[in-house]
């Protein structure tokens, strides 16, 4: 097993698919006790407009592996990466080291690079200036089945 979570395929958003609207249940729904119902819908949501800001720098990667589980990245989950943002310290990227496309999250610590897991059983990787090695993309969604 290696230190990563690995990436199993890229695919670009396509601009020119239009996803239908869905109905938007305008209402919040409690994660505690329950409110009375309410039996209206207000609104439709496009999903186009909710998970893609910018569409010509947007891909989805499907993930392969474990070592983002306590950041709720599961293996065969879908992410939405955005390559046209600004690269900062505590997000998650896709990244590339030697050749392997993978994802971590991004810690910079006195000008140092760490790619770093969110899984207890993993060591993050130190970027040393030898190593082969790129920010691909920003995750900015995380897509999975309910469980």
């Amino acid at each position: 097993m290696n230190n990563f979570s690995n990436i199993k395929e890229i695919s670009i958003v396509d601009e020119n698919t239009a996803y239908p609207e869905l109905p938007f249940l305008g209402i919040t729904v409690p994660a505690g006790f329950p409110s009375p119902a309410r039996d209206y819908i207000e609104n439709s949501l496009n999903l186009n407009e909710l998970l893609v800001s910018h569409p010509a720098s947007t891909y989805f990667v499907r993930v392969e592996g474990f070592s983002m589980v306590d950041a709720n990245i599961l293996h065969d989950d879908i992410l939405i990466v955005d390559r046209s943002l600004e690269i900062i310290d505590n997000q998650i990227v896709i990244a590339i080291i030697d050749g392997e496309i993978i994802v971590k999250r991004l810690k910079i610590k006195n000008n140092e690079y760490w790619l770093c897991p969110e899984n207890k059983d993993y060591q993050a990787v130190k970027v040393e200036t030898w190593m082969d090695f790129c920010i691909w993309g920003v995750v900015t969604w995380i897509l999975h089945k309910a469980r």
